[in-house]
């Protein structure tokens, strides 16, 4: 064999060890990494504003653990920081601001977007409307989900459902209230369409995020207002100055929560990013609601205990405000078509849900507290159950 042979032999032998070292790292390393460790891949660092402050337990709050579940199953991936409301975008401006391009995605409520978009409003909460269950169940297999996207696609933004809690309070009040004409000229900060049914009983409405309320009562701008839970209203301090706490939430039997995202920022990820963002979502919805209806029996047990008094709404007051609500959901189906539309998806939805709720879940009557007594007052008819008119006239 020649000098320049034997060259070559040892050449090609030192190659052929290297590709195999290559090999046998590459194995290595698939070996020892484990579940948790970062993948290679192009990471998704995006800014995500919340309404919500994300120190408020079933609301902001949810929107970190969400971003913290992506960066745990994404192995760092999908890096997310979600802001509070006003870091980067106010919270009343989150979808406008999503649709602009000035930020990627944002967390809200859309019933904070009614101003611009009627029919948004109706996927975050309706008076007298759905339980969050049933929410859930007409988004993800009766065709809510596709309904939203015919609306919000056309605009820019890709919306998907990513939390969900129950009732909230029926409100915060300096004084009781009776009776229909108790509402006349109250002053008051009330969201979405239970805002507008109030002011067909003569209240004065306004609107304001979460941050300003406790001022605005304090110093007297308001007489009483909603936001959420009783945990979350709690934590604002609302029960420090207005000592009646009213019930059922008949303004939002569910609150519903939606990440909005850039369409074009959407459609530029890959399928699998995608898929582990609605999973991720999939599983706040799940997360959110459970949570939010563990800690609402030990927050209320305290408040009472502080002083405050807890009230349910008269029946002559519900009657006047759930004929004030229909007043409402007719007055906006007339003047706007997606709104229209929505609500006459929702209704046909929950008429024939109807059948199955009134069967299967046991009126309040039925049901029994922790002493194994009966409690019927707990629930009023035609909001936590069924009522005899639900089945004709679903909203």
């Amino acid at each position: 064999m020649s000098i320049r042979e034997a060259l070559v032999a040892v050449f090609i032998a030192f190659a052929v060890g290297l590709l195999a070292a290559g090999s046998l790292g590459r194995e290595r390393d698939a070996v020892l990494a484990a579940p948790g460790d970062p993948v290679a891949g192009p990471v998704l660092r995006w800014r995500v504003t919340s309404a919500f402050g994300t120190h408020l337990p079933s609301l902001g709050e949810n929107a970190v653990e969400v971003a913290d579940s992506l960066r745990a199953a994404s192995g760092g991936r999908i890096d997310w920081t979600i802001d509070d409301p006003g870091e980067v975008v106010p919270a009343f401006a989150i979808v406008e601001a999503v649709r602009a391009s000035k930020i990627d995605a944002g967390y809200t409520w859309l019933g904070y977007d009614q101003g611009r978009l009627k029919s948004s409003v109706l996927f975050g909460a309706v008076p007298f409307g759905m339980t969050p269950w049933e929410y859930s169940a007409w988004w993800v297999r009766g065709g809510g989900s596709e309904l939203a996207q015919e609306i919000y696609r056309p605009i820019g933004i890709e919306p998907i459902l990513c939390g969900i809690i129950g009732p909230e309070t029926a409100g915060w009040f300096r004084q009781e209230i009776k009776v229909p004409e108790d509402v006349e000229g109250l002053k008051i900060r009330f969201a979405g369409l239970g805002g507008r049914a109030l002011q067909k009983l003569g209240a004065s409405v306004t609107m304001m995020p979460g941050g300003e309320i406790f001022q605005a009562l304090e110093k007297g701008a308001i007489d009483a207002t909603e936001f959420s839970l009783p945990e979350v209203d709690s934590r604002l301090g609302f029960d420090r100055v207005a000592r009646f706490n009213y019930f059922p939430g008949w303004h939002q039997p569910h609150t519903a929560f939606h990440l909005v995202v850039n369409k074009e920022s959407w459609d530029a990820l890959p399928h699998s990013m995608q898929a582990t963002i609605e999973l991720a979502c999939g599983n706040g919805v799940h997360r959110n609601l459970a949570n939010a209806e563990a800690m609402q029996g030990g927050v209320i047990e305290r408040l009472v205990a502080g002083g405050v008094q807890t009230r349910t709404l008269s029946p002559a007051l519900l009657d006047a405000l759930r004929k004030a609500s229909d007043e409402v959901l007719e007055d906006e189906a007339a003047l706007d078509a997606d709104f229209a539309r929505v609500l006459a998806h929702q209704r046909a939805f929950r008429k024939e849900y109807a059948a199955w709720r009134r069967l299967a879940y046991p009126s309040p009557s039925l049901t029994s507290d922790a002493n194994g007594s009966s409690d019927p007052t707990q629930v009023p008819n035609g909001l936590g159950n069924a009522s005899k008119t639900e089945a004709a006239h679903a909203n």
